[in-house]
């Protein structure tokens, strides 16, 4: 679909003959591809068994391996691209820098550079490596550069991925890594073809590169310290992120970009788009991707944009067990950002921000050891380790299916409907225009917020 309207018969119709699931091999999750983990889950992507599976997790040194300086290129000089600009400087000192810079607007790009200069005066980006405009990305990924950061809206994730990979760089790519199936698809299409080039791909779901969150799961995996696990809740309930209104002299086009957290065919909405760290968390613990979801969500106070501020979702896995997901960006609400797992010895939990294990009575049974290193700065430590001893590591086509469980809990929420896994990687449903000009395209108009039950976005 080229336009905003979603309509859950048509994907249904036209989710058929191609066979996603069983051709792309992603009945299970693997945790990082190409020897960097890997989840003996059921063949069909039941749960696993506690006593077998063998998890490898990233390097997690806390100072990276010496080696010839890596040059990195920023494609989305935004708030993100700025943060994963700084986060890499910090993870490499001396040993890397960044040499080009991409945006579809000058104004980030410029305020991008001379942070860098002020943050490294080592740093400074030459003029002829700056790029603006939609193809910016092309340029960037020519050059020269050893890395491309990918940190755009979502929704140029996947083309911009493919291009990188197919242009033999190493990746750090944003979460979330698509908005819809097809993006999702090209998403692991690619992340095969950089496994077997050898590339590493990590993918910014920072949660697989914090000491606190392997040790816990080490302490559920390898002693067994809650059982097995029969139930799950996660939770991204917080306040509005941000809007910004329409200016006179903006285009519809730049408008929706510069305005990219609140449409959802930029950002996949705030459950593909933030919550997606806690699924991701869900899927990791448990060791598979659920296979259906229920779920329902409404608009309460967003401003700007097409999208919700709100969803709660049943995801079922295939052996029966249910995980309560429930998301909110609404201001002056209760706030809790964290995940719970319930097992048949204990429970498990990461509230405060404090992942433990406790008894039925809250008795701490366990407290898992923190780093002083920030996660985001620890997940270019591991990509630039990774790079430098060669260690085998590709987080794209795993992060791709926790994102795949978001965009089911979107669909099965704005249309009402039970929504299922493979029905959504099959489906050929795809957000947004066709055509991406800096102008008005007459998109606004036909994009309206979905209403549950009538099976299709009201025109």
């Amino acid at each position: 679909m080229s336009e905003n309207n979603f309509s859950r018969r048509k994907f249904l119709a036209s989710a058929a003959a191609v066979g996603a699931v069983g051709a792309m091999g992603v009945g299970t999750v693997s945790s990082c591809t190409s020897g960097g983990g890997s989840a003996s889950a059921g063949s069909n992507g039941g749960s696993y068994d506690w006593t077998t599976r063998d998890y490898k997790f990233p390097p997690m040194l806390d100072t990276v391996p010496d080696g010839k300086v890596l040059k990195a290129g920023i494609i989305g000089c935004g708030g993100r691209g700025s943060g994963a600009a700084i986060n890499f400087l910090d993870a490499g000192g001396a040993t890397v820098t960044v040499s080009a810079l991409g945006d579809v607007f000058d104004d980030r790009l410029g305020s991008l550079k001379e942070k860098l200069k002020n943050h490294s005066s080592n740093t400074v980006v030459a003029d002829e490596n700056c790029f603006v405009g939609f193809d910016a990305f092309e340029k960037v990924i020519d050059s020269g550069v050893d890395i491309i950061i990918l940190a755009t809206p979502p929704k140029w994730r996947p083309e911009h991925f493919e291009a990188a990979v197919k242009a033999r760089k190493h990746v750090f790519m944003e979460k979330p890594v698509a908005v819809d199936p097809v993006g999702i698809r090209q998403v692991i299409a690619a992340a095969k073809m950089a496994e077997a080039a050898g590339l590493k791909v990590v993918t910014g779901t920072q949660r697989r590169h914090e000491l606190s969150y392997i040790n816990l799961f080490k302490e559920m995996n390898d002693n067994n310290a809650i059982g097995k696990i029969t139930g799950a809740n996660v939770y991204w309930n917080g306040g509005k992120l941000w809007h910004r209104n329409n200016k006179p002299n903006w285009t519809e086009m730049e408008w929706m970009i510069r305005d990219w957290v609140n449409w959802a065919w930029l950002s996949g909405d705030h459950i593909v788009e933030q919550h997606v760290h806690n699924l991701d968390v869900a899927n990791w613990f448990i060791g598979t991707h659920p296979v259906k979801a229920l779920g329902f969500g409404s608009r309460q106070r967003r401003v700007t944009g097409d999208q919700y501020d709100n969803f709660s979702i049943d995801y079922i896995y295939e052996d029966g067990m249910h995980v309560h997901s429930m998301c909110r960006q609404i201001n002056s609400c209760s706030n809790g950002v964290y995940e719970i797992f319930h097992g048949t010895k204990a429970i498990a939990t990461t509230a405060g921000h404090k992942p433990q294990i406790v008894d039925a009575t809250g008795k701490q049974l366990f407290q898992a050891e923190k780093s002083e290193v920030s996660p985001y700065v620890q997940e270019h430590k591991d990509l630039i380790t990774c790079i430098r001893q060669n260690i085998p590591f590709n987080e794209a086509e795993t992060t791709a299916i926790s994102v795949m469980t978001a965009i089911m809990g979107r669909v099965s929420a704005y249309t009402g409907k039970e929504v299922t896994f493979e029905e959504m990687m099959n489906s050929d449903m795809k957000l947004g225009p066709d055509t991406y000009i800096m102008g008005n395209i007459g998109y606004m108009a036909k994009a309206k917020v979905p209403v549950p039950g009538t099976l299709e976005r009201k025109k």
